[in-house]
Order: C-alpha cells, then sequence, then structure tokens
C-alpha cells in the first residue's frame, strides 16, 4: 500500500467540544484508518475513494482550544498502525471554544445606535434600551418609559416591516473549490426589513427636555448612515452601513405626570437582512447552502447584497 498523503481538512474550525463532522482530503488512504487531532483520537465514520483522490469522514473530539496538528495511520486488518504509513498535517485544524449565543446584526445595530448617540449627545445623558412596556405610561398618546435617572433617552425597537426595494428573492452564490475543480454554492436569499425604532426623550425640566430635542434633531440631521464591523470576528471583511432616516415628526409633551415632559421620534434603519434557514458554520455567517453544482465557467458577477461595503 502507497504511503498516505492528507491534503485538507474541511472545515478546519470546530468547537473544543467536539462532535463536529469534517473531511480529510488525500491520497493513499488505506481501508481502515485511525485519525488523531492532536493527542486526541477521532471517530472514523468512513473512508472511499473519489478518482484519484481518497477521503476520510470523521467526528472531532474534545480538545482543548488551539491548533492542532491531524495525522492519519493506516490500519492493518487486525486494526494496529501499518508501519511507515501515516501522514501529518502540520497546524490544520483549529479548536475553539464557541460563544454560547452568536451575537445578531440587529443586536449589534441596536448597540451601534446607543454608541452614536452616547457620542454625539450629552455625557450625563442616560441611555437604555427599552424592551417591556408593560409599566409603561401614556402621556397624551406618547409613550413614556419609567426611568431611573432624568434626563434620558430611551431607545426602544416598534416593528420590522419587509423592505421589497431593497431585498432580493435570487440565490446568493460564491464560488469555492471543490474535490473535482471550482463549484457554485447557492444560498436562500435572506429576508429583508426596515428596523424601526422609537427614540424618547424625558426631562423634568422644560428647557433641559427642549435642548435635548435640539441636540437629537441636530443628530439625525447630519448622521445618515449606521456603520459597523460586517463580522466582529473577522476585522478583514470590512465593514457595512445602512441608511438611517425619519419616520415621522418629533411629539412633544410638556404636561405629563410628576412633571415630567418628553419627546418621542421614530428612526427608520433600511435594508437589514434578516438570515434564514440552517445554522452559521464555523467559517461563515451566511446561511447553509442549498445547493452545490460542478461548473466549468466561473461566472463573471456572482450574487450581491444591497448593503453598501465600506473597506475597514
Amino acid at each position: 500500500m502507497p504511503v498516505p498523503t492528507l491534503e485538507a481538512v474541511e472545515p478546519n474550525v470546530g468547537p473544543a467540544g467536539g462532535g463536529d463532522l469534517v473531511r480529510l482530503r488525500g491520497r493513499g488512504f488505506g481501508a481502515g484508518v485511525a485519525v488523531w487531532f492532536g493527542d486526541a483520537r477521532a471517530e472514523v465514520l468512513g473512508v472511499h475513494e473519489s478518482g484519484p483522490r481518497s477521503l476520510a469522514d470523521v467526528r472531532t473530539p474534545a480538545h482543548a482550544d488551539g491548533q492542532v496538528d491531524v495525522r492519519l495511520e493506516n490500519l492493518d486488518t487486525d486494526g494496529s498502525p501499518v508501519a511507515g504509513e501515516q501522514a501529518v498535517l502540520r497546524a490544520g485544524y483549529r479548536f475553539q471554544r464557541p460563544r454560547l449565543v452568536a451575537e445578531s446584526d440587529l443586536t449589534r445595530l441596536v448597540r451601534t445606535l446607543l454608541r452614536m448617540l452616547k457620542r454625539d449627545l450629552a455625557a450625563n445623558t442616560t441611555m437604555r434600551v427599552s424592551v417591556d412596556y408593560a409599566d409603561e405610561r401614556h402621556v397624551d398618546g406618547v409613550r413614556v418609559v419609567p426611568l431611573a435617572s432624568l434626563p434620558a433617552l430611551v431607545l426602544s425597537p416598534l416593528r420590522l416591516p419587509q423592505n421589497r426595494m431593497y431585498g432580493t428573492r435570487e440565490l446568493r452564490e460564491r464560488v469555492v473549490v471543490g474535490p473535482d475543480g471550482p463549484e457554485i454554492v447557492r444560498h436562500r436569499p435572506p429576508l429583508t426589513v426596515d428596523a424601526v425604532f422609537r427614540l424618547t426623550g424625558s426631562s423634568d425640566r422644560v428647557v433641559e427636555l427642549l435642548n435635548l430635542l435640539a441636540a437629537v434633531g441636530e443628530f439625525l440631521n447630519r448622521t445618515k448612515w449606521v456603520e459597523m464591523d460586517r463580522d466582529p470576528e473577522r476585522p478583514e471583511a470590512g465593514r457595512v452601513r445602512w441608511e438611517m432616516d425619519l419616520a415621522g415628526d418629533f411629539r412633544t409633551s410638556i404636561d405629563g405626570p410628576d412633571e415630567v415632559a418628553a419627546f418621542t421620534v421614530d428612526l427608520l434603519v433600511r435594508g437589514l437582512d434578516l438570515y434564514s434557514g440552517g445554522p452559521a458554520d464555523a467559517t461563515s455567517l451566511v446561511s447553509t447552502p442549498l445547493l452545490v453544482q460542478p461548473t466549468t465557467r466561473l461566472p463573471d458577477t456572482l450574487g450581491r447584497g444591497h448593503q453598501r461595503g465600506v473597506q475597514g
């Protein structure tokens, strides 16, 4: 039997808890093999040939986070290693401790909006995200959220209407290198929405409220984009930004209960993609592929979203 070679592990990143299905690509794999990730042995699910290449499907073991060598050994009929028939792929796999909950683009958008407001408005303004209106008070039809300290601004989610103008129902495509050459991987189109928020300002002093209203108005007039990292885990992916605009006029209430004056204004962030389908893998944040088909010619252009990228 020829000496095996190990060319690639796909995917090459996975959770430290193990259990991921990965494929080893190379040549000269025997009918029985043993695979090691660092000093931990993996479960081998199957070995087969695809043209001149050998493929082995394995389930990763649990391992401390970090980069490890991947070692493959051909086994004899009795399960013992064949002398001289092993291959090692140096630093071929990286175990990482996954986040318990992946932060969504919508959550990051809210956090970015808060930072922008805090940066550009009064330093002594308290800001928080309101998610529960169980204890809300109505002042002449204007929602005023109970606050711990005044003056304050409260950013509240209202709705996520679908945006058909910015959305696309076409499958997204990207080119990958498969075992038999270039392949096109198609992904489900995302649901594109507008994120509508309500910004509520309140104070127990009318003059202070009016100054805060003027500052918010100036901020909204000069701020037309919300910009943030496309992927916080990969700065090299660049930045993305969304158009922001007013959704209506300012509404004020000067004679509220407990002498609290308030104003509200609605903000509209256009064209936020909410991805559907299966969970993202360790190396991509797009939805699970629907179809992989071989191609002999690469397309001149690939499907693109509406978001405007800003290289960072």
